[in-house]
């Protein structure tokens, strides 16, 4: 009987699996989108919901809490100012998880584990991302125009 058995142990260790853990919630705190494999995603969705309600809460007590399990105090003040207000009418549920496929390596299934409601950060993050593209292929383009005609002047002169 497995009663009682609960949990993904991932392979590892208590102390690493703890530790992948707290980054990985560290990461989807601060990213708002991370891709892992599938097991780890489902394992991280409990510890995410959970802080997220601390986070709604918003006491001192439930700061501390925050802190001892976050990796930076970056992502403690984001969990408190910007994620948990978010979902303040709304009891659980608060991530995603999206299968992607397989790994190419080892075929071990990965997903997207997302919280909800990002959809318009990530879209700022995606348009910022297109333009600052966008400049520098400008730049690039302009550098090598003018980069061209002096070249071949410089070839015309040793001539």
């Amino acid at each position: 009987m497995r009663h009682r058995k609960g949990g993904y142990k991932l392979g590892r260790n208590t102390s690493h699996r703890r530790a992948l853990l707290r980054n990985l919630v560290t990461s989807i705190v601060v990213e708002d989108k991370v891709e892992t494999t599938l097991v780890k995603a489902k394992a991280a969705r409990p510890l995410v919901e959970r802080l997220i309600t601390l986070g709604k809460r918003g006491d001192l007590h439930s700061r501390r809490q925050a802190l001892c399990f976050l990796m930076t105090r970056e992502a403690v003040t984001r969990l408190f100012d910007t994620v948990a207000p978010r979902y303040g009418d709304r009891n659980g549920g608060y991530l995603r998880i999206v299968r992607t496929g397989f790994r190419k390596g080892d075929n071990g299934e990965k997903a997207f584990i997302e919280l909800l409601g990002a959809e318009q950060v990530l879209d700022e993050k995606r348009q910022k991302r297109a333009e600052s593209r966008e400049k520098r292929r400008a730049a690039m383009a302009d550098a090598m125009t003018e980069s061209q005609p002096s070249a071949t002047g410089d070839i015309d002169k040793t001539e």
